[in-house]
């Protein structure tokens, strides 16, 4: 882990830094998932809902968000890292944080497709609770919840 890196509640300024990282991280990881909206709707969820509206953290190096983290009640509801910062325990830290912030324990979805995120979050001490086909997402792509539970 590099010694420069700060994880920090996001801030408004944050939005389109945080916006901007969100597709990239996507395509890195979920390459046969179907994205649900263009960059200027991801945007404008960032800047008026996401940001103002859930408790997100950042992890920024050298002034550039790199990864980020939000929660949204006891839901972990992004959890998105450059592509670059992949494997060197930034997404380990985050779940930290989101262990200490939802100490009662947070769920959380992922595509079914997406077998490295069902490693890492497993490895994390979560477990599946629920499998659907995928009606009730934007994607329309057969998901997994996982739950934390200390």
């Amino acid at each position: 882990m590099d010694d420069h890196l700060v994880l920090r509640r996001a801030g408004d300024a944050d939005a389109l830094d945080m916006a901007d990282g969100w597709p990239r991280s996507v395509a890195a990881a979920l390459l046969a998932v179907r994205r649900a909206h263009g960059d200027d709707v991801v945007r404008r969820w960032f800047s008026r809902v996401v940001v103002p509206q859930r408790e997100c953290w950042v992890a920024v190096d050298a002034g550039s968000v790199v990864g980020l983290l939000v929660l949204d009640g006891a839901e972990l509801d992004q959890l998105y890292l450059e592509p670059l910062w992949r494997g060197r325990g930034l997404g380990g830290r985050f779940v930290d944080l989101a262990k200490r912030r939802r100490p009662g324990g947070p769920d959380l979805w992922t595509f079914q497709v997406n077998a490295p995120a069902q490693r890492f979050y497993e490895r994390h001490g979560f477990v599946e609770v629920e499998r659907t086909d995928g009606r009730r997402n934007e994607e329309r792509e057969p998901d997994i919840r996982y739950a934390w539970r200390p």
